[in-house]
């Protein structure tokens, strides 16, 4: 017989009744190299494998307890002993029959009675280089995961930290506003910065969304929504942020009627907003975005269609634009912004709500349409989502209001918007000021950044909660953060709500309407 080649010190586990049988295979396997162990019953077998996790049993089916099948599926049920290989061997169970018993029962090989030292350590060295090979893979799964984990925490890093110089740009603008343009140029510095504002933001949301996305933390508020009218309201938007800027033309095809399906309407509008912005993004001057509602109540679906006669899709690129930070033709993608974050949200999101969507194009300068498929629900009764404008008037009731956030140029732009609009303003700069300036200022509202210097925005919530002053007063949370976890954090720390940083003019406006009127 050949000298075999030695292998490293790895344990394996021989489980055989027949002691000249037991010791023939251990003394194969230890001249190759391999430390045995051994057992002679299927109970002592399963103990053995808990305790010494063997990388690979050679188990006899013959067994004088436990036949060598039920003891193979009792190891491949075990979570833990998942890499264990087992090769079971038999001098009765030499049919066909018995070896297909064999793989069935989890089985990684089989080998019948008598057989060959070569043949005996060739398919121990096999399936112990599938033991190695599948460590492998899962530590750099491990790794992958880990190394997504800490991507999409970073993103939601950065885009809360993106929030808060937005936050300050977006509350400067409406104070530019309450005078007129001075002359043309103003007109368009006023106007380039309320479209710059917006798509920051929508990257920002973007960016944070991506993160929630792809770790399964989209959580839709569920109601009856009035998709018709829904797409008045995004194609006015589209037509007032996007299109009319760049000289392109919005054509509109929806029913008079409502057009009800369940779903999260914010979460419908972040969809239809991508794909109405994506489509005018990508067309040039000049150009044309159709947008059509079809109700096909004989197959119980909605079909929106966004139509462009932009720079289209190749037929290469078509299959990978619903990818994560995925581009078509990336040089001209750039030119022309955006993360690649926009359609896989769109995606995830329409999915989420039961349906589907489809890209096509004929390919590169002819044009695109984005379709999304929504299930109907019929005899829904909808109620209209609230507007907001982006210029609110001046305040009906004069308000006490408390302004705790550590960035200066927020705050200050912050401050002289609420006097603008005839509200009495303190402000100050971190929790224990606050907390101070809470007990002497007795404020009808207190606005609160969460991240805070010496005590945060919780622990400021947690400390005027038990305030004699509290009676009556709106104390609202502001973060860059937005998820589940940190409301709920907020609302059991005494705050009244929690908005997310940047808040839109209007919606704060009317907040602070919302407030106990000062004596």
């Amino acid at each position: 017989m050949a000298e075999l080649e030695r292998t490293d010190d790895v344990p394996v586990l021989n489980v055989n009744d027949h002691d000249g049988v037991r010791y023939m295979v251990s003394r194969m396997l230890e001249r190759a190299g391999f430390a045995v162990e051994e057992a002679t019953t299927g109970a002592e077998a399963l103990r053995k494998v808990r305790e010494l996790r063997p990388s690979l049993v050679v188990l006899d089916i013959k067994l004088p307890d436990i036949s060598g099948l039920e003891v193979c599926r009792s190891i491949k049920a075990d979570p833990r002993l998942q890499s264990t290989k087992v090769l079971h061997t038999s001098a009765v169970f030499v049919a066909p029959e018995g070896k297909v018993q064999s793989l069935n029962s989890g089985a990684d090989g089989y080998l019948s009675h008598p057989f060959e030292q070569e043949e005996l350590i060739a398919t121990a060295r096999s399936l112990l280089r599938l033991v190695h090979t599948e460590r492998q893979l899962r530590d750099a799964v491990e790794e992958l995961q880990g190394a997504n984990r800490g991507i999409h925490e970073f993103l939601a890093m950065l885009a809360h930290e993106l929030r808060n110089p937005l936050s300050a740009i977006s509350t400067s603008l409406p104070l530019l506003e309450l005078a007129p343009p001075r002359d043309e140029r103003e007109t368009l510095a006023r106007n380039v910065i309320r479209r710059q504002t917006h798509h920051l933001r929508r990257m920002v949301d973007d960016l944070l969304d991506a993160a929630r996305v792809t770790q399964g933390k989209i959580e839709p508020r569920w109601e009856p929504v009035d998709l018709a009218g829904l797409l008045r309201r995004v194609e006015e938007h589209a037509r007032r942020a996007h299109l009319e800027a760049r000289r392109q033309t919005l054509t509109s095809c929806l029913p008079e009627g409502p057009v009800v399906v369940r779903g999260d309407a914010l979460r419908l509008e972040q969809v239809f907003n991508n794909l109405l912005d994506n489509a005018s993004k990508y067309t040039d001057a000049g150009g044309s975005v159709t947008l059509t509602l079809d109700a096909h109540p004989e197959a119980s679906l909605v079909r929106v269609s966004v139509r462009d006669t932009g720079v289209g899709i190749s037929p290469e690129d078509l299959p990978n634009i619903f990818k994560l930070f995925s581009q078509v033709h990336v040089p001209l993608a750039r030119s022309r912004g955006g993360l690649g974050i926009g359609l896989t949200l769109v995606r995830t999101l329409v999915e989420l709500h039961g349906g589907r969507v489809e890209a096509r194009s004929e390919g590169p300068g002819r044009g695109s349409e984005m379709i999304v498929e929504l299930p109907l629900q019929a005899d829904a009764v909808v109620l209209q989502a609230e507007t907001s404008s982006d210029a609110p008037p001046r305040a009906a009731q004069r308000r006490r209001v408390l302004v705790v956030e550590d960035n200066r140029d927020a705050q200050h732009t912050l401050k002289l918007l609420l006097e603008s609009w005839g509200h009495e303003v303190v402000v100050a700069s971190d929790g224990e000021e606050g907390i101070e300036a809470f007990g002497a200022f007795r404020p009808d509202v207190a606005l609160v950044d969460i991240g805070l210097p010496v005590a945060d925005g919780y622990e400021f919530a947690r400390r005027v909660r038990e305030h004699a002053q509290r009676a009556g007063a709106l104390v609202v949370a502001l973060s860059g953060y937005g998820s589940k976890e940190q409301r709920e954090r907020a609302s059991a720390s005494g705050f009244d709500l929690h908005l997310v940083k940047p808040v839109e003019p209007g919606r704060l406006a009317t907040l602070i309407e919302r407030g106990p009127p000062t004596g």
